[in-house]
């Protein structure tokens, strides 16, 4: 396909590759384009992506191009993330400068995932304007900026038995939180390795000339401000970057998904208003075989209304469970949450996952495993206060057992219960902060806005 000359700014999109980072950066682009359909956007994945993506509906000024195989299919299959990561941040730059050097039109700015520190070299390398994506909160951001704050104060590495529930409020932006709501920092070889390379892109971030948060200023404000004090290349916070979600007009809508429906959509329609709890424990990391039992005998027992995402061991669960709800391997998550049938969000807590619940107006059963999940628990609990966790001990290997999950899902999902109505009512008064922020004139739509008028000019 030839470049049109009407396009005047192109941008370069480097996303890390996995499902959680690719997702919003995509959805950034696509809503890039739709603000100015001058831009063009080059999206750049590996081959396998290229498998599993090719096919999705995007506009004709997003452009697929892709690079070889980097990461062995043996360290994904095996979730070996630390080895994953090593093979993304070591054998990938040269691939991607090669790509770069086969553009039909040169690029005006390279977005970039955070992670890809390798991107902002190359960028500096070649003077092409680098924007740096970090598709996880601010506020995990500025936890990851400040951590030697824990070594000066004798918190790295954690020992989780003795001192996990230990709370700390030397942290900048963030109000006191537990040590063991810290990431990566039991100090076992695993989470050191995975630190390191988190951290090399943050050190990197300086070098870039944009940052941009997918994040909302009124559900980080203190973090926000923080980072906006302390770095020094202009920040936009641009919104939740998640499908859907029109930032035209004062009510942002749930658009249409060109008609395709579901058996489980015919199955939700027919549930009563806010009796389904949906569940989902993420895309790559897991909970133990054995507390996904405990889960769906309780909700067996619970005889709650539920909906399922479970992957590969939808077959195995589906005889476990009981006949309250469905077991599926998959679902269109923003649709189902956004259903009137669903009355609450059991959730692993990834950033992705938290706004796209925060803007569905549900309010949320924290089980958060690894990364920056457990702040993003932290912050749904203790600072917005629109959910509960599941788990309260901060030792990883304490099995929750069903009868405690049973009880919690019969109180949770009581919409007369006084604790869970008043959970709910601030759940719906931050949907509303929210989508203000995104309607015209708002906060993010403002930042967002702003940036595409920065790049193009």
């Amino acid at each position: 396909m030839e470049a049109p000359l009407t396009f005047a700014c192109h941008v370069v999109a480097m996303p890390y590759p996995a499902r959680g980072h690719i997702n919003p950066m995509m959805n950034l682009c696509k809503l890039m384009v739709s603000k100015n359909s001058s831009i063009l956007v080059t999206f750049v994945v590996t081959e396998e992506w290229l498998g599993f993506i090719g096919s999705d509906p995007k506009p004709d000024n997003i452009w697929l191009s892709s690079i070889p195989n980097v990461v062995p299919s043996e360290l994904i299959r095996g979730h070996d993330h630390p080895g994953f990561m090593e093979a993304v941040m070591t054998k990938m730059e040269a691939p991607f400068e090669q790509l770069l050097d086969h553009l039909q039109m040169p690029p005006t700015i390279i977005l970039y995932d955070t992670f890809l520190y390798w991107v902002v070299v190359v960028g500096n390398r070649r003077n092409i304007p680098v924007a740096s994506f970090w598709t996880m909160s601010a506020s995990i951001f500025s936890v990851l900026l400040h951590r030697h704050l824990l070594e000066q104060n004798g918190h790295y590495p954690v020992n989780l038995s003795e001192n996990g529930d230990k709370r700390v409020n030397y942290i900048p932006g963030i109000s006191p939180m537990r040590l063991a709501d810290f990431p990566l920092n039991d100090g076992s070889y695993r989470c050191t390795r995975l630190l390191q390379y988190s951290m090399k892109g943050i050190t990197w971030v300086h070098k870039a000339q944009y940052l941009l948060f997918t994040s909302i200023y009124e559900l980080e404000p203190r973090a926000i401000d923080v980072l906006k004090a302390e770095l020094s290349l202009p920040v936009y916070i641009i919104g939740p970057a998640i499908p859907y979600f029109s930032l035209e007009g004062n009510n942002p809508i749930l658009l249409s998904t060109n008609g395709t429906s579901h058996n489980y959509f015919e199955w939700l329609d027919a549930q009563p208003i806010a009796s389904v709890l949906y569940i989902s424990q993420g895309s790559f990391f897991s909970v133990s075989s054995s507390q996904i039992y405990e889960i769906a005998a309780a909700l067996r027992e619970s005889k709650v209304r539920f909906l399922w995402v479970a992957r590969s061991e939808a077959s195995r669960l589906k005889e476990i469970c009981g006949n309250m709800g469905l077991v599926l391997e998959w679902c269109e998550q923003l649709r189902v949450l956004s259903h009137p049938a669903i009355g609450g969000f059991w959730s692993h807590c990834g950033w992705n996952s938290t706004k796209e619940g925060v803007l569905a107006g549900v309010p949320f059963l924290t089980f958060p495993i690894i990364m920056d999940q457990p702040l993003d628990s932290k912050m749904i609990v203790e600072d917005w206060k629109v959910g509960w966790r599941v788990k309260e001990d901060v030792n990883r290997n304490t099995l929750v057992s069903k009868d405690q999950i049973a009880s919690l899902l019969q109180k949770f999902m009581d919409l007369n219960g006084d604790l869970s109505r008043e959970m709910r009512e601030r759940t719906k008064k931050l949907q509303q902060l929210c989508h203000h922020a995104m309607a015209h004139g708002g906060s993010a739509a403002t930042d967002f806005n702003a940036f595409i008028s920065d790049i193009m000019n």
